[in-house]
């Protein structure tokens, strides 16, 4: 059984997310292997509240380009004398890296995506049956190497009193019978996201409920975006403004529900372990990026269309033009399934 694995995973931030319970799994069921995630720099916070014997490798991609910066890379990383390698990406680079250890001796492992599965599926979502989720893909990664990983319900979060001075002095405490709600409007690509004009009928109208709403966002076209949107008494936006990724997702945990599109920030909230109600439109939970430990009955699409999922990742255009998949979904039907998760 491996010692020492070194754990690669790049890119998205919403599947780097996914690995997090995972490892976390992993870390706590073999507290005597020592776990190393090779990232990109800035998803290193994701396993900041992780077992001791999970570490991780941040990095800037740009400075390891082409096969001259990559060689160079697999010689920082052999200098740490793994054991085992498991390649949780499969893409190029990662390929690469896995080849040299693998030439080197190294025990190596490599997910398997299901990218044949998941074509069956276009435009079939609302009659096949769900895929294997991504976390088991991972977790069966780790079988290869000879480590058993059972998916057992856990927080991948644990925050100190501390950790929320900065948060409470910037939006006052939160008071019992106050209702906090988070709204992430954004995703990767523009077919994955609820139309905006409705979504700020959906924040005005919790805004009108009482609740405090707080809107999530990257990039300074977002952050003109939810500006916007914010009016500084019930209504805040937090792009750009919080100090970095720690620090959202402090104040995720203390969200009553947050509700996002099929992104990044819904793996994120997961992982803090609150209410998530998220919306999909050419997208599908079928294909397996469900989030971790969340009640599938919060999850909101239109199961009537036949031509979804027209998209694995969402990149693929609407054939119609209109992303349907999205305009047909009312707001009142976004406000109600909150309404449900907050008891209002």
């Amino acid at each position: 059984m491996p010692k020492r694995i070194l754990i690669m995973r790049f890119s998205a931030m919403g599947d780097v997310a996914m690995i997090v319970p995972v490892v976390n799994c992993l870390a706590t069921q073999h507290p005597d292997v020592e776990l190393t995630v090779l990232t990109r720099r800035a998803f290193t916070t994701f396993f900041r509240w992780l077992p001791a014997n999970v570490h991780t490798i941040g990095i800037d991609l740009n400075e390891y380009k082409g096969l001259t910066g990559l060689n160079r890379l697999y010689k920082e990383l052999k200098a740490e004398k793994f054991d085992a390698v498991a390649d949780l990406h499969n893409v190029l680079r990662s390929k690469f890296l896995r080849l040299r250890f693998r030439l080197a001796g190294e025990k190596t492992a490599v997910i398997d995506k299901g990218r044949g599965e998941k074509k069956k599926i276009m435009g079939r979502g609302r009659l096949s049956q769900p895929l294997m989720p991504t976390t088991e893909r991972y977790a069966r990664t780790f079988e290869t190497l000879g480590l058993h990983v059972e998916l057992t319900p856990s927080l991948c979060f644990h925050s100190k009193a501390e950790d929320y001075i900065k948060l409470h002095d910037k939006y006052g405490e939160k008071s019992p019978a106050e209702k906090w709600v988070g709204v992430a409007p954004f995703a990767a690509h523009e077919n994955k996201m609820y139309p905006l004009d409705k979504m700020e009928n959906v924040i005005c109208s919790l805004s009108g409920m009482g609740c405090k709403v707080f809107l999530f966002g990257a990039g300074k076209e977002e952050r003109i975006i939810l500006e916007r949107w914010e009016d500084g008494s019930k209504i805040f936006s937090t792009c750009g403004k919080l100090g970095g990724l720690d620090q959202e997702m402090i104040l995720m945990s203390e969200l009553d529900v947050m509700l996002a599109m099929d992104s990044a920030n819904m793996h994120i909230a997961s992982l803090v372990g609150i209410p998530v109600v998220s919306v999909w439109g050419c997208t599908h939970p079928n294909a397996g990026f469900t989030p971790w430990q969340q009640n599938p009955d919060n999850i909101i699409q239109d199961n009537t269309l036949g031509c979804r999922p027209c998209s694995v990742y969402g990149k693929a255009p609407c054939k119609y033009g209109d992303r349907r998949c999205m305009t047909r979904i009312s707001p009142e039907v976004i406000i109600s399934k909150i309404k449900d998760v907050l008891s209002l």
